[in-house]
Protein backbone atom coordinates (compact mmCIF):
# COMPACT_ATOMS: atom_id res chain seq x y z
CA UNK A 1 0.00 0.00 0.00
CA UNK A 2 1.49 3.32 -1.03
CA UNK A 3 2.08 6.25 1.31
CA UNK A 4 2.47 8.88 -1.41
CA UNK A 5 -0.18 11.10 0.20
CA UNK A 6 1.72 11.38 3.51
CA UNK A 7 4.64 13.72 4.20
CA UNK A 8 6.80 11.02 5.74
CA UNK A 9 9.70 13.34 6.53
CA UNK A 10 7.51 15.82 8.40
CA UNK A 11 5.94 12.98 10.39
CA UNK A 12 9.37 11.58 11.25
CA UNK A 13 10.62 14.98 12.44
CA UNK A 14 7.63 15.15 14.79
CA UNK A 15 8.23 11.66 16.15
CA UNK A 16 5.20 10.17 14.41
CA UNK A 17 5.61 6.67 12.97
CA UNK A 18 3.55 5.97 9.85
CA UNK A 19 2.31 2.44 9.21
CA UNK A 20 0.87 0.82 6.11
CA UNK A 21 -0.31 -2.66 5.15
CA UNK A 22 2.04 -3.80 2.37
CA UNK A 23 0.57 -7.29 1.98
CA UNK A 24 -3.14 -6.63 2.43
CA UNK A 25 -4.11 -5.95 -1.19
CA UNK A 26 -1.58 -8.24 -2.89
CA UNK A 27 -4.08 -10.90 -3.90
CA UNK A 28 -6.69 -8.37 -5.05
CA UNK A 29 -4.29 -6.63 -7.42
CA UNK A 30 -2.84 -9.91 -8.71
CA UNK A 31 -6.28 -11.32 -9.53
CA UNK A 32 -7.23 -8.10 -11.32
CA UNK A 33 -4.13 -8.32 -13.50
CA UNK A 34 -4.83 -11.94 -14.44
CA UNK A 35 -8.46 -11.13 -15.21
CA UNK A 36 -7.44 -8.30 -17.50
CA UNK A 37 -4.81 -10.41 -19.28
CA UNK A 38 -7.66 -12.75 -20.23
CA UNK A 39 -9.93 -9.80 -21.02
CA UNK A 40 -7.38 -8.23 -23.35
CA UNK A 41 -6.55 -11.46 -25.15
CA UNK A 42 -10.26 -12.09 -25.82
CA UNK A 43 -11.14 -8.41 -26.52
CA UNK A 44 -13.81 -8.51 -23.81
CA UNK A 45 -14.01 -4.73 -23.49
CA UNK A 46 -14.82 -4.16 -27.16
CA UNK A 47 -17.29 -7.05 -27.25
CA UNK A 48 -19.10 -5.67 -24.20
CA UNK A 49 -19.29 -2.14 -25.62
CA UNK A 50 -20.64 -3.46 -28.94
CA UNK A 51 -23.36 -5.49 -27.28
CA UNK A 52 -24.41 -2.58 -25.08
CA UNK A 53 -24.96 -0.71 -28.36
CA UNK A 54 -27.11 -3.61 -29.62
CA UNK A 55 -24.47 -4.98 -32.01
CA UNK A 56 -23.55 -8.62 -32.53
CA UNK A 57 -20.10 -9.37 -33.97
CA UNK A 58 -18.96 -12.93 -33.26
CA UNK A 59 -15.43 -13.63 -34.43
CA UNK A 60 -12.23 -15.44 -33.45
CA UNK A 61 -9.80 -13.18 -35.33
CA UNK A 62 -7.51 -11.33 -32.91
CA UNK A 63 -8.54 -13.45 -29.91
CA UNK A 64 -6.12 -15.83 -28.22
CA UNK A 65 -5.65 -18.19 -25.30
CA UNK A 66 -3.12 -17.02 -22.73
CA UNK A 67 -1.75 -20.53 -22.27
CA UNK A 68 1.76 -20.74 -23.68
CA UNK A 69 2.17 -16.96 -23.89
CA UNK A 70 4.98 -15.15 -22.10
CA UNK A 71 4.25 -12.73 -19.27
CA UNK A 72 6.97 -10.23 -18.40
CA UNK A 73 6.74 -8.79 -14.89
CA UNK A 74 8.58 -5.55 -14.13
CA UNK A 75 9.10 -5.41 -10.37
CA UNK A 76 9.07 -8.78 -8.60
CA UNK A 77 7.87 -7.72 -5.17
CA UNK A 78 4.83 -8.92 -3.22
CA UNK A 79 2.35 -8.29 -6.02
CA UNK A 80 4.62 -9.17 -8.92
CA UNK A 81 5.49 -12.53 -7.36
CA UNK A 82 1.81 -13.31 -6.72
CA UNK A 83 0.95 -12.46 -10.34
CA UNK A 84 3.77 -14.81 -11.35
CA UNK A 85 2.24 -17.72 -9.42
CA UNK A 86 -1.27 -17.17 -10.80
CA UNK A 87 -0.04 -16.69 -14.37
CA UNK A 88 2.00 -19.89 -14.27
CA UNK A 89 -1.06 -21.75 -12.99
CA UNK A 90 -2.86 -20.51 -16.11
CA UNK A 91 -0.16 -22.03 -18.31
CA UNK A 92 1.84 -18.89 -19.02
CA UNK A 93 5.62 -18.68 -19.21
CA UNK A 94 6.86 -16.03 -16.76
CA UNK A 95 9.94 -13.85 -16.93
CA UNK A 96 10.70 -10.90 -14.70
CA UNK A 97 13.21 -8.15 -14.04
CA UNK A 98 14.01 -6.29 -10.85
CA UNK A 99 16.72 -3.95 -9.61
CA UNK A 100 18.06 -6.71 -7.35
CA UNK A 101 18.26 -10.49 -7.74
CA UNK A 102 15.02 -12.12 -6.57
CA UNK A 103 14.23 -15.75 -5.85
CA UNK A 104 11.79 -16.90 -8.57
CA UNK A 105 8.45 -18.45 -7.78
CA UNK A 106 7.79 -21.73 -9.56
CA UNK A 107 9.42 -21.87 -12.99
CA UNK A 108 9.70 -18.12 -13.50
CA UNK A 109 13.09 -16.80 -14.58
CA UNK A 110 14.77 -13.43 -14.07
CA UNK A 111 16.15 -11.60 -17.09
CA UNK A 112 19.06 -9.20 -16.94
CA UNK A 113 17.52 -6.03 -18.37
CA UNK A 114 14.22 -4.28 -18.96
CA UNK A 115 14.99 -4.20 -22.68
CA UNK A 116 15.32 -7.97 -22.79
CA UNK A 117 11.99 -8.39 -21.02
CA UNK A 118 10.16 -5.90 -23.24
CA UNK A 119 11.39 -7.63 -26.39
CA UNK A 120 10.48 -11.14 -25.19
CA UNK A 121 7.06 -10.80 -23.53
CA UNK A 122 3.60 -11.08 -25.06
CA UNK A 123 2.21 -9.31 -21.98
CA UNK A 124 4.14 -6.80 -19.85
CA UNK A 125 2.79 -6.07 -16.36
CA UNK A 126 4.24 -3.27 -14.24
CA UNK A 127 4.59 -3.58 -10.45
CA UNK A 128 7.11 -0.96 -9.36
CA UNK A 129 7.10 1.58 -6.49
CA UNK A 130 6.84 5.34 -6.87
CA UNK A 131 10.47 6.43 -7.10
CA UNK A 132 12.39 9.01 -9.08
CA UNK A 133 13.88 6.13 -11.07
CA UNK A 134 10.46 4.76 -12.04
CA UNK A 135 8.91 8.04 -13.18
CA UNK A 136 8.17 7.81 -16.92
CA UNK A 137 10.19 4.57 -17.07
CA UNK A 138 7.92 3.24 -19.84
CA UNK A 139 7.94 5.79 -22.63
CA UNK A 140 8.07 5.82 -26.41
CA UNK A 141 11.49 4.14 -26.62
CA UNK A 142 10.57 1.33 -24.21
CA UNK A 143 7.20 0.69 -25.89
CA UNK A 144 8.97 0.52 -29.25
CA UNK A 145 11.06 -2.35 -27.84
CA UNK A 146 7.92 -4.39 -27.17
CA UNK A 147 6.85 -7.09 -29.60
CA UNK A 148 4.34 -5.94 -32.20
CA UNK A 149 0.92 -7.11 -31.11
CA UNK A 150 1.84 -7.39 -27.42
CA UNK A 151 -0.03 -5.96 -24.43
CA UNK A 152 0.89 -3.56 -21.60
CA UNK A 153 -0.71 -3.57 -18.13
CA UNK A 154 -0.11 -1.02 -15.37
CA UNK A 155 -1.61 -1.24 -11.89
CA UNK A 156 1.41 0.18 -10.05
CA UNK A 157 1.80 3.98 -10.15
CA UNK A 158 0.27 6.54 -12.45
CA UNK A 159 3.51 8.26 -13.40
CA UNK A 160 5.32 5.09 -14.50
CA UNK A 161 3.92 5.09 -18.06
CA UNK A 162 4.02 8.02 -20.48
CA UNK A 163 0.34 7.95 -21.41
CA UNK A 164 0.57 9.82 -24.79
CA UNK A 165 3.22 7.34 -25.94
CA UNK A 166 1.02 4.42 -24.93
CA UNK A 167 -1.99 5.92 -26.73
CA UNK A 168 0.08 6.41 -29.89
CA UNK A 169 1.23 2.77 -29.81
CA UNK A 170 -2.34 1.55 -29.38
CA UNK A 171 -3.77 3.69 -32.18
CA UNK A 172 -0.95 2.71 -34.55
CA UNK A 173 -1.48 -0.98 -33.87
CA UNK A 174 1.99 -1.60 -32.50
CA UNK A 175 0.34 -2.74 -29.27
CA UNK A 176 -2.71 -4.97 -29.49
CA UNK A 177 -4.16 -3.67 -26.22
CA UNK A 178 -3.56 -2.25 -22.75
CA UNK A 179 -4.98 -2.24 -19.26
CA UNK A 180 -4.45 0.79 -17.01
CA UNK A 181 -5.68 1.22 -13.43
CA UNK A 182 -3.56 4.22 -12.38
CA UNK A 183 -3.05 7.60 -14.03
CA UNK A 184 -0.74 10.63 -13.70
CA UNK A 185 -3.71 12.80 -12.74
CA UNK A 186 -6.75 11.29 -11.06
CA UNK A 187 -10.01 12.93 -9.97
CA UNK A 188 -10.24 13.62 -6.26
CA UNK A 189 -13.87 12.51 -6.06
CA UNK A 190 -16.39 10.22 -7.72
CA UNK A 191 -18.73 11.55 -10.37
CA UNK A 192 -19.52 11.92 -14.05
CA UNK A 193 -17.42 13.87 -16.59
CA UNK A 194 -14.33 14.00 -14.34
CA UNK A 195 -11.85 11.74 -16.13
CA UNK A 196 -9.81 12.83 -19.14
CA UNK A 197 -7.02 10.85 -20.78
CA UNK A 198 -5.43 10.28 -24.18
CA UNK A 199 -6.38 6.62 -23.71
CA UNK A 200 -10.09 7.29 -24.05
CA UNK A 201 -11.24 5.78 -27.33
CA UNK A 202 -8.10 3.73 -27.90
CA UNK A 203 -8.72 0.23 -29.32
CA UNK A 204 -8.86 -2.73 -26.94
CA UNK A 205 -7.99 -0.55 -23.97
CA UNK A 206 -9.39 -1.52 -20.58
CA UNK A 207 -9.35 1.07 -17.80
CA UNK A 208 -10.45 1.11 -14.17
CA UNK A 209 -10.47 4.01 -11.66
CA UNK A 210 -7.55 2.94 -9.42
CA UNK A 211 -9.40 -0.03 -7.96
CA UNK A 212 -6.52 -2.53 -7.82
CA UNK A 213 -6.80 -2.96 -4.06
CA UNK A 214 -10.48 -2.08 -3.81
CA UNK A 215 -12.05 -5.31 -2.69
CA UNK A 216 -13.94 -5.89 0.53
CA UNK A 217 -11.36 -8.49 1.56
CA UNK A 218 -8.40 -6.17 0.98
CA UNK A 219 -9.99 -3.21 2.73
CA UNK A 220 -10.85 -5.35 5.76
CA UNK A 221 -7.31 -6.71 5.86
CA UNK A 222 -5.84 -3.22 5.63
CA UNK A 223 -7.92 -2.12 8.60
CA UNK A 224 -6.91 -5.15 10.64
CA UNK A 225 -3.18 -4.86 9.90
CA UNK A 226 -2.89 -1.12 10.49
CA UNK A 227 -5.04 -1.22 13.63
CA UNK A 228 -2.92 -4.06 14.99
CA UNK A 229 0.29 -2.11 14.32
CA UNK A 230 -1.10 0.99 16.02
CA UNK A 231 -2.22 -0.97 19.08
CA UNK A 232 1.19 -2.57 19.41
CA UNK A 233 2.82 0.85 19.07
CA UNK A 234 0.61 2.33 21.79
CA UNK A 235 0.80 -0.62 24.19
CA UNK A 236 4.40 -1.73 23.68
CA UNK A 237 6.16 1.08 21.80
CA UNK A 238 6.73 -1.20 18.81
CA UNK A 239 7.41 0.51 15.48
CA UNK A 240 7.75 -2.71 13.50
CA UNK A 241 6.53 -2.06 9.96
CA UNK A 242 6.78 1.74 10.16
CA UNK A 243 7.79 3.19 6.79
CA UNK A 244 9.36 6.42 8.07
CA UNK A 245 10.72 5.53 11.48
CA UNK A 246 13.39 3.35 13.10
CA UNK A 247 11.94 -0.14 13.46
CA UNK A 248 12.11 -1.33 17.05
CA UNK A 249 10.16 -4.25 18.46
CA UNK A 250 11.12 -5.62 21.89
CA UNK A 251 9.18 -8.33 23.67
CA UNK A 252 7.41 -7.25 26.83
CA UNK A 253 8.58 -8.74 30.14
CA UNK A 254 5.91 -11.24 31.19
CA UNK A 255 6.83 -11.01 34.88
CA UNK A 256 5.50 -7.45 35.21
CA UNK A 257 8.67 -6.54 37.09
CA UNK A 258 9.78 -3.87 34.62
CA UNK A 259 8.58 -0.49 33.46
CA UNK A 260 9.08 0.56 29.83
CA UNK A 261 10.60 3.87 28.73
CA UNK A 262 10.36 5.06 25.13
CA UNK A 263 12.77 7.70 23.92
CA UNK A 264 12.84 9.40 20.50
CA UNK A 265 16.03 11.38 20.04
CA UNK A 266 18.38 13.00 17.55
CA UNK A 267 20.71 10.53 15.89
CA UNK A 268 23.90 12.15 17.12
CA UNK A 269 27.04 10.91 18.91
CA UNK A 270 26.77 10.91 22.68
CA UNK A 271 22.99 10.93 22.94
CA UNK A 272 22.69 7.34 24.15
CA UNK A 273 25.47 7.91 26.66
CA UNK A 274 23.52 10.84 28.08
CA UNK A 275 20.32 8.81 28.26
CA UNK A 276 22.02 5.92 30.04
CA UNK A 277 23.68 8.33 32.47
CA UNK A 278 20.25 9.52 33.58
CA UNK A 279 19.35 5.95 34.54
CA UNK A 280 22.72 5.37 36.16
CA UNK A 281 22.28 8.43 38.36
CA UNK A 282 18.84 7.17 39.34
CA UNK A 283 20.40 3.81 40.23
CA UNK A 284 18.04 2.12 37.81
CA UNK A 285 18.79 -1.30 36.42
CA UNK A 286 18.35 -1.55 32.65
CA UNK A 287 16.87 -5.00 32.14
CA UNK A 288 16.80 -4.82 28.35
CA UNK A 289 17.30 -2.18 25.69
CA UNK A 290 16.74 -1.95 21.93
CA UNK A 291 18.04 0.94 19.81
CA UNK A 292 17.63 1.65 16.11
CA UNK A 293 18.14 4.72 13.94
CA UNK A 294 16.83 5.99 10.63
CA UNK A 295 18.21 9.14 9.10
CA UNK A 296 18.33 11.89 11.70
CA UNK A 297 16.08 10.08 14.18
CA UNK A 298 16.98 7.53 16.84
CA UNK A 299 14.49 5.50 18.83
CA UNK A 300 15.21 3.37 21.86
CA UNK A 301 13.02 1.16 24.07
CA UNK A 302 14.33 0.62 27.60
CA UNK A 303 12.91 -1.69 30.27
CA UNK A 304 13.84 -0.73 33.84
CA UNK A 305 13.27 -2.43 37.17
CA UNK A 306 10.02 -1.31 38.75
CA UNK A 307 11.81 -0.07 41.89
CA UNK A 308 13.45 2.64 39.77
CA UNK A 309 10.06 4.16 39.04
CA UNK A 310 9.23 4.36 42.73
CA UNK A 311 12.50 6.17 43.37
Amino acid sequence: IGTDQVDLKAAQERGIPVFNAPFANTRSVAELIIGNIVGLSRRIGECTAQMHRGAWFKQAVGCFEIRGKTLGIVGYGHIGAQVSVLAEAMGMNVIYCDVIPKLPMGNASQVATLSELMASADFVSLHVPNLASTKNMIGKAEIAQMKKGSFLLNASRGNVVVIPALAEALRSGHLRGAYVDVFPVEPGKNGEDLFTSELRGCPNTLMTPHVGGSTEEAQAKIGEEVASALLKCINEGSTHGAVNFPEVDMKMDSTAKTHRVLCIHDNKPGVMSSINNVFTEAKANICQQFLNTKGDVGYVIIDLNTEASAE
